[in-house]
């Protein structure tokens, strides 16, 4: 187990539009309200077929799930990381969060499957509006 950074807290509250005091009375009391179960997968599993529609949002069978903190965007969803192939950013065990409905930005980490079904973590270099530079986190 390893305690998050400020950064990612930051950017979780961010996304999810909670400010720092409803933060904290979630982790402190446990708010079960405050908390949706959402799907998650294996990240290996998530280019197979049959785990997202067309729109790549999951769907299918297959999904375990997850409690986590409500956020905005109901087709968010988890992936399992497993291997070392994503260290030193991310270990294996690591759950990582996906909310297709965010705004994205350079300097972001995203997950994103390409035409050919494969799904990669990748974080962005460069934005513009027609174009996205990637660059792996190892």
């Amino acid at each position: 187990m390893r305690w998050p950074s400020t950064e990612s807290i930051a950017k979780i509250l961010e996304a999810t539009g909670t400010g720092l005091s409803d933060f904290m009375a979630i982790i402190s009391v446990g708010d079960a309200s405050a908390h949706a179960r959402i799907p998650v997968l294996g990240f290996a599993q998530a280019g197979e077929k049959g785990f997202f529609d067309d729109a790549g949002f999951p769907a299918g069978n297959g999904w375990e799930e997850v409690d986590f903190p409500v956020v905005g965007d109901p087709e968010t969803y988890a992936l399992n990381v497993a291997g070392d192939s994503m260290l030193p950013l991310y270990r294996d065990g690591d759950t990582l969060i996906v909310s297709p409905g965010a705004n994205i930005s350079r300097g972001d980490r995203i997950v994103l499957r390409t035409g050919d079904g494969e799904v990669m973590a990748k974080q962005i270099v460069r934005k513009t509006t027609d174009e996205v530079t990637l660059a792996s986190f190892n």
